[in-house]
C-alpha cells in the first residue's frame, strides 16, 4: 500500500505540518507565545482523535455523529419497549429469535381457533343454512384478511415494536386515536378472557358433568344454567387470575398443550366426518310431528309408550299437536352421503319461544298450548347479523404475531406471511366445516344449542374419532388457554399504554412489581372480566366483544388507507401486496358488520372511543409520533389553502383576520398584555389570529433572545386563551421589520386583513422613532388594502373573564367599508360585552337635512340586522377658536424648537420635557402645556369633562429616556437642512385668516393647513366627550396620515390625534382596508 494511504504516516505528516504552524505562530507573536502554545497543544489533542482522512469534517464530527457510530447504533436498536427500571430485578435473559412458524403462525392458530368453534358453529350453521352459514363465515374471514393485509403493510414500515395494534395505531394515527383504540383493545381482549371462561364452563358443565349443577336442572330453566355459569366462572377466573400471577412462565408452558389440544381435536372432527360418511347409529333424535323434542329416552320415543303420554296427557287431557301428529326417531350422523346437505341449505331464524321445527310452518312453530311438553324451543332471536356478532370472535387473534414482534429474529418478513397464512388455513378450515356440517348432520340436531335432544351431548364431539371425549377435553383445554393468553395479554397491554403517558387516570398502572409483572393492571383486568363474567351468556358477551375487535381493525384499515392515500415520505412498507381502495374495503366492512349485528352495542363502543380520544385531546400528555393525522391535517390545509386563493373571499364571508403587533420591553416582554385580551374578544375563538413582535438587532447574534421573547409571546397568548400563532422577527430597523411583517405574513388566502398595533403614548418623549414608526406602519397597511385598529388607553379596557354593561358608542363620520358597524357587533359576541349597548353617533353638516339622515341611517342598521340607537350631531359652522390657535401655535413652536435644536439626546430629552411638562403655568401642579391652554381658553363656569393623560401605562418616570434605541441619535446634516428649508418655505407662505386675540402670542401666526386641522380635531373632541363621556368604548374613525412626507406635518398629525381623543378613557381608532366588509343581502 503506498505511504499516502497509511495511517501512521498520514498522523506524522499531520504533526509535522502543525509543528512547522506552531513554529510560524511563535515568530509572528513573541508577545502571545505561552497562550497560543497551549491552544495549540489543545487543538493537536483533539484532532488526534479524528481520523486524519477527515480532518475536513472536524467541524461536523464535533456535533453529527460518524457512520461507522450511526450504524453501530442501528445495528445494537432494541426494538421492544422497554422495561421499567427495578433495581432490584436480575438482568433478564435475552430473548429469543423466533421464526415465521413458531413466532407467528402458530399463535395465530392458537388464538383464532376458540371455543365457538366446537360449542356454537353447528348451531350458527344449523340456523343460517349452508349459504347463509357459508357468507357469515366469509364476511368474518374477509374482515380479517383485508385488516391482515392493512397490518402486514404498517408491520413492515420500519421497526415496530412490541405492542401490537396499539402500538401500529397510535404511531400511525396519532396519540388520541392509538390510545382510544387502544383501550377498546384492551377492554375487548379482557371480555375475550369472559368469554373463554364461560364458554369452558358450559363445556363441562353441560357436556361432562350436568351433575355439578347447584341451582338445579338447568336444561329446564335457562337462568339456573346461567347462574352455575356465573358461580363457577368466578371460581374459575379467580384460579387462572392467580396462575397470570404466579408468573408468565406458566401461561406459556400451558400454551404449547392448548395448542396441540386444538389442533388434534379439529383433525379428529375431520376423521370422524369422513369416517361417518354413512351416517352411524350412535345417535337418534325424537320427533314428534316437525318438532323436536329433548330427555326423551329413545327407547321410549314412540306414542305406544306411556312415557310420551303421561308427559302430553297430564289429568287425561292431551295436547292437540300431539294427538295430530306421529312421532318418529330420526338419525342425528347422517352422514355426506346422505345428502342431508340440501334439508340444510336455506336458513331457519326463529324468535325467542318458537319451537325447533322442519320447515316454516307456524303450526309447527308457534306455541299454541299451555305447557312445552319437553320440546326444544329458540332462547333468543336469531338474525343473519346477530349470527354475525356471535360467530365473529372465532376469528380474532390475527394480532398475536404482532404482538411478539420483538420476539421475531425477522418481524418484517414473519408477520405478514405468518399472520396471512393463518388466516388462510383457519378461514378454510371454518369454511370448509361449514359444509362439512351441513352435509353430515340433520337439521334438527344442528339447531340443538346445547345437545338438549341427545342428552345433553356436544353435537361436535358426536362426529369426532375415535369418540366425544378428544373434543371434550381437547375444546376445554384449549378455551382454558386462550383465556389465560388473554389474561396475560390484557394487563400488558394496559401498562403500554399507562407508560406511554397519553391518559394520566392509567398512571398507577404503569408501574410493575418486583418480579416485573403488571400486577396492578392484571387486578383492573379481573375486575373488569368479573363483570363479563356476571353477564353469564356467551351469546352476550361475543357481539359486545365483537365491537371492540371491530373497532380496533377498523382503525388498523383506516391508518393503512390513511398513509397510503398521504404518501407521505416515510411511507415505504416492504410488503408490497396492499392498496388503499382495500384498506378502505376491509374499513368498510367493520363498520358495517358493527352496526348490523348490534346497532346499540356498536354506539356504546364508538361512544367509549370518542370519550377516550377527547379525553386524550383535553387532559393526555402531548406526543409527537408523526403520525398520519398530523399529515391529513397538513393535506387539508393545503388543499383549503389553495382553494382560498382563487380568489378574495365574498362580503359575507369576511372576518377580521388578526395580525397583533406587539412592543416588547427591555426584559423582551410583551409591553401590553390588554391588547391580546383585546383580541381574544373581537375574535371570540373564530378565524385566525398572529401575534408578531420585531426586535431591533442582528440576528445572529440575539437568536437566543428571539426564541425567548417567543416564548414569553406564546404564554402571554395562552393566558389570555389567544388562538391562533405567534413569532419575533429580529430586524436591523423596526420600522423596516414592521414593514416586512405586514407584507409577507401569513400563507396564500389566510393572510391577515386586520391589523391592531397600539398607540404610542410616549411618543413626545421618545423622540422621531416613536411616532415615525407608528406613522410608517399606518402607511404600510394602508398600501396593503388592510384594516387597522389602534386601541388608546389600552389599560383600561376590561379583562376577557369580566362582564361589563353600559355603552359602546361609534362615531361614524367616514364609510370606510362598513368595519366601523361590524366590530361592535363581533365584540358583543364575547361574554365581556354582551350586556353593552350600541349606540351609533353621525355628524351632520349645514346643508343636510338631519331627520331624513336619520331615517335612512335607521333603515340601513335595520337591514344589517344590528340593533343599535341612532343620534345625528349637527356641528355649526363656527370661527376657529382662540383655543385652537393657541394649540396649533404651541404645536408648531415645539416642532420648529426640535428642528433647529438636533443636540444629542439627553440634551434634546430635557426640552421636550420642559415643553411637555409646562409647570410654571398658572400654579397648575405639573398638568401638560396642551391640557393647560385647554384650561384657560375655555370658561370655567361651564362643567367640563375630565381629562385623562395617556402617558405610557408600562413607564414608571417620564422624565427618563429609553436609551436603548440607537436611533435618537444626533441625525444627519441632510435631514436637518431639509427640515430647515421645509420651515422657512411654510412661514413665508402661510397667512393666517383670524388673528388670535391672545396678547402673549399675537405676533405669532400659524399656518393655516394646521389650525384648520386643529379646528376640526377641537370641535369633534368636544362633541364626542359631551355625549360618550361615559361610554365603555368609543370607536371612531382614525384619519389618514398627511400625504406630504414631510417630518414637522407627521409630528402634527400626532397631535391631532391627541386632541381628537383627549378626555376620553377607552378609544378605538378604525381605518378600514378599502373594501366592503359588511352587507345588507343574505
Amino acid at each position: 500500500m503506498p505511504d499516502r494511504f497509511k495511517v501512521s504516516k498520514a498522523k506524522e505528516d499531520a504533526n509535522i505540518y502543525q509543528e512547522d504552524e506552531a513554529q510560524s505562530d511563535k515568530l509572528l507573536n513573541d508577545t502571545n507565545y505561552l497562550d497560543a502554545e497551549s491552544q495549540k497543544n489543545h487543538e493537536n489533542n483533539d484532532k488526534s482523535k479524528i481520523d486524519p482522512n477527515l480532518y475536513l469534517y472536524e467541524d461536523e464530527l464535533e456535533t453529527r455523529p460518524h457512520i461507522s457510530k450511526f450504524i453501530s447504533s442501528l445495528a445494537n436498536y432494541e426494538n421492544t419497549i422497554p422495561a421499567a427500571a427495578d433495581p432490584d430485578a436480575k438482568t433478564p435473559a435475552p430473548s429469543a429469535r423466533m421464526g415465521t412458524l413458531i413466532g407467528v403462525f402458530l399463535p395465530c392458530i392458537q388464538n383464532i381457533f376458540g371455543v365457538i368453534l366446537f360449542i356454537r358453529l353447528t348451531w350458527v350453521v344449523g340456523t343460517a343454512g349452508a349459504v347463509c352459514g357459508f357468507l357469515i363465515v366469509l364476511t368474518c374471514c374477509c374482515v380479517t384478511m383485508l385488516t391482515a393485509i392493512s397490518m402486514s403493510a404498517i408491520a413492515t414500515n420500519g421497526v415496530v415494536p412490541a405492542g401490537g395494534s396499539y402500538f401500529m395505531i397510535s404511531r400511525s394515527l396519532g396519540p388520541e386515536f392509538g390510545g382510544a383504540v387502544g383501550m377498546l383493545f384492551y377492554t375487548g381482549t379482557t371480555l375475550a378472557a369472559a368469554m373463554y371462561i364461560v364458554g369452558a364452563v358450559e363445556i363441562v358443565l353441560t357436556y361432562m358433568a350436568p351433575w355439578a349443577s347447584i341451582f338445579g336442572d338447568f336444561t329446564k330453566d335457562a337462568e339456573a344454567m346461567y347462574n352455575n355459569f356465573r358461580v363457577y366462572g368466578t371460581i374459575l377466573l379467580l384460579f387462572m387470575g392467580l396462575i397470570v400471577f404466579l408468573g408468565v412462565r406458566f401461561v406459556n408452558k400451558f400454551a404449547a398443550v392448548a395448542l396441540a389440544c386444538v389442533i388434534l381435536s379439529i383433525v379428529a372432527v375431520y376423521v370422524g366426518i369422513f369416517d361417518n360418511i354413512h351416517g352411524n347409529e350412535k345417535l337418534y333424535l325424537c320427533v314428534l310431528g316437525k318438532r323436536l323434542l329433548k330427555d326423551i329416552p329413545i327407547e321410549n320415543c314412540t306414542k305406544d309408550d306411556s312415557f310420551l303420554y303421561d308427559m302430553f296427557c297430564p289429568k287425561d287431557k292431551c295436547d292437540e299437536y300431539y294427538l295430530n301428529n306421529n312421532v318418529t326417531q330420526v338419525k342425528g350422523i347422517k352422514g355426506l352421503a346422505s345428502g342431508v346437505f340440501y334439508d340444510n341449505l336455506m336458513p331457519s331464524f326463529l324468535e325467542k319461544g318458537q319451537f325447533i321445527s322442519y320447515g316454516r310452518n307456524l303450526a309447527d312453530i308457534e306455541n299454541m298450548a299451555p305447557s312445552t311438553y319437553n320440546q326444544v324451543m329458540a332462547d333468543i332471536t336469531t338474525s343473519f347479523t346477530l349470527l354475525i356478532g356471535i360467530f365473529f370472535p372465532s376469528v380474532t387473534g390475527i394480532m398475536a404475531g404482532s404482538n411478539r414482534s420483538g420476539d421475531l429474529a425477522d418481524a418484517q418478513k414473519s408477520i405478514p406471511i405468518g399472520t396471512i397464512c393463518a388466516i388462510l388455513t383457519t378461514s378454510t378450515v371454518y369454511l370448509s366445516c361449514v359444509l362439512l356440517f351441513a352435509g353430515t348432520v340433520d337439521n334438527l340436531l344442528l339447531r340443538d344449542k346445547f345437545g338438549q335432544s341427545i342428552g345433553g351431548k356436544l353435537v361436535v364431539a358426536n362426529m369426532a374419532w375415535p369418540n366425544q371425549w378428544v373434543i371434550l377435553i381437547g375444546s376445554f383445554l384449549s378455551t382454558l388457554g386462550a383465556g389465560l393468553q388473554s389474561l396475560t395479554g390484557a394487563p400488558r397491554l394496559l401498562q403500554a399504554i399507562a407508560r406511554d403517558q397519553i391518559i394520566p387516570f392509567l398512571a398507577p398502572f404503569a408501574k410493575s412489581s418486583k418480579r416485573g409483572e403488571p400486577t396492578r393492571a392484571l387486578l383492573l383486568t379481573i375486575v373488569i372480566c368479573q363483570c363479563g363474567i356476571l353477564l353469564g351468556n356467551v351469546d352476550l358477551l361475543a357481539p359486545l366483544l365483537s365491537m371492540f375487535f371491530l373497532m380496533c381493525y377498523g382503525f388498523v384499515n383506516l391508518a393503512c388507507a390513511v398513509q397510503t392515500l398521504l404518501r407521505t415520505p416515510n411511507w415505504r412498507p416492504r410488503f408490497k401486496f396492499y392498496h388503499w381502495s382495500l384498506s378502505l374495503i376491509g374499513l368498510t366492512l367493520c363498520i358495517s358488520v358493527m352496526f348490523m349485528t348490534s346497532w346499540y352495542f356498536a354506539l356504546i363502543a364508538m361512544g367509549m372511543a370518542i370519550i377516550i380520544y377527547k379525553y386524550i385531546e383535553y387532559r393526555g400528555a402531548e406526543k409527537e409520533w408523526g403520525d398520519g393525522i398530523r399529515g391529513m391535517a397538513l393535506t387539508a390545509a393545503r388543499y383549503s389553502l389553495l382553494r382560498l386563493e382563487e380568489g378574495p373571499p365574498h362580503t359575507k364571508n369576511w372576518r377580521p383576520q388578526i395580525l397583533v403587533l406587539s412592543k416588547l420591553n427591555d426584559n423582551f416582554l410583551p409591553k401590553y398584555r390588554k391588547i391580546f385580551a383585546f383580541a381574544t374578544q373581537l375574535k371570540a375563538g373564530k378565524g385566525l389570529t398572529i401575534c408578531v413582535s420585531v426586535i431591533q438587532g442582528d440576528h445572529n447574534k440575539i437568536n437566543s433572545k428571539a426564541v425567548e421573547a417567543k416564548a414569553a409571546l406564546r404564554k402571554l397568548m395562552d393566558d389570555e386563551r389567544v388562538k391562533g400563532f405567534c413569532d419575533v422577527m429580529v430586524a436591523k430597523e423596526i420600522s423596516e421589520g414592521l414593514s416586512s411583517v405586514i407584507q409577507t405574513i401569513g400563507l396564500g388566502g389566510m393572510k391577515p386583513n386586520t391589523v391592531i398595533v397600539g398607540w404610542p403614548y410616549s411618543w413626545r418623549q421618545e423622540g422621531k422613532q416613536s411616532w415615525k414608526t407608528f406613522i410608517q406602519t399606518v402607511r404600510t397597511v394602508g398600501a396593503c388594502h388592510m384594516a387597522l385598529l389602534v386601541p388608546k388607553g389600552i389599560n383600561f379596557f376590561p379583562e376577557s373573564n369580566h362582564k361589563i354593561g353600559g355603552n359602546i358608542d361609534i362615531w361614524w363620520i367616514v364609510h370606510d367599508g362598513g368595519l366601523l358597524m361590524l366590530l361592535p357587533f363581533l365584540l358583543k359576541q364575547h361574554r365581556t360585552w354582551r350586556n353593552c349597548k350600541l349606540r351609533i353617533f353621525t355628524v351632520a353638516q349645514m346643508e343636510d337635512n338631519s331627520i331624513q339622515m336619520k331615517k335612512d341611517l335607521k333603515t340601513f342598521l335595520y337591514h344589517l340586522r344590528i340593533e343599535a340607537d341612532v343620534e345625528v350631531v349637527e356641528m355649526m359652522n363656527s370661527d376657529i377658536s382662540a383655543y385652537t390657535y393657541e394649540r396649533t401655535l404651541m404645536m408648531e413652536q415645539r416642532t420648529q424648537m426640535l428642528r433647529e435644536l438636533r443636540l444629542n439626546k439627553i440634551e434634546k430629552a430635557k426640552i421636550v420635557q420642559t415643553l411637555v411638562d409646562f409647570k410654571e403655568t398658572n400654579g397648575e401642579d405639573k398638568l401638560p402645556l396642551v391640557q393647560t391652554i385647554v384650561d384657560h381658553h375655555h370658561d370655567s363656569s361651564k362643567t367640563t369633562s375630565t381629562k385623562v393623560r395617556f402617558a405610557d401605562p408600562t413607564t414608571v418616570n417620564t422624565n427618563d429616556c429609553d436609551g436603548d434605541n440607537a436611533s435618537n441619535n444626533i441625525e444627519n446634516e441632510n435631514d436637518l437642512k431639509e427640515a430647515n428649508e421645509n420651515s422657512q418655505t411654510e412661514t413665508e407662505i402661510s397667512e393666517p385668516k383670524k388673528t388670535p386675540p391672545s396678547n402673549s402670542q399675537a405676533v405669532l401666526m400659524p399656518d393655516e393647513f394646521n389650525v384648520r386641522r386643529m379646528h376640526t380635531a377641537v370641535k369633534l373632541n368636544e362633541v364626542i366627550v359631551n355625549k360618550s363621556q361615559d361610554a365603555q368604548l368609543v370607536i371612531m374613525n382614525l384619519p389618514g396620515p398627511p400625504r406630504n412626507i414631510k417630518t414637522d406635518r407627521e409630528s402634527n398629525y400626532m397631535e391631532f390625534l391627541e386632541v381628537l381623543t383627549e378626555g376620553l378613557e377607552k378609544v378605538l381608532m378604525v381605518r378600514g382596508g378599502g373594501r366592503e366588509v359588511i352587507t345588507i343581502y343574505s
